[in-house]
């Protein structure tokens, strides 16, 4: 599955957020790692991605989460969940995690360049 990602990074306050174009709301906030926050919708989709602190959480410049070109790779199965982040075709962060969330079996390739 393929959906467009619409990103935003504050340089001031250091958060950067991402969210799937087209979902509104979310049902819950899971932090997937340290500092990283997945949105889900009502029926256990991810819909966005907040990170607080990024350019700390993400060990990267600021000006380098100012980009555009992001990508979020999500695979997921009963057990585990995989979350990828490249900027500029550079991966940024890497999360293998147990899937506590209710997420379902899925692969998803989140893209601002969709």
């Amino acid at each position: 599955m393929k959906k467009r990602l619409i990103s935003s990074y504050d340089e001031i306050n250091d958060t950067f957020v991402g969210k799937v174009d087209g979902e509104k709301g979310y049902c819950a906030d899971y932090g997937i790692s340290e500092g990283v926050y997945l949105g889900i919708n009502s029926s256990n989709l991810p819909t966005s991605v907040f990170v607080p602190n990024a350019s700390e959480v993400f060990n990267i410049s600021k000006e380098t989460l100012e980009s555009a070109d992001v990508k979020i790779n999500i695979d997921c199965d009963e057990l585990c969940l995989s979350f990828d982040m490249c900027i500029e075709n550079s991966k940024i962060c890497s999360i293998k995690c147990k899937n506590n969330f209710g997420i379902p079996k899925m692969k998803c390739l989140i893209d601002s360049n969709i």
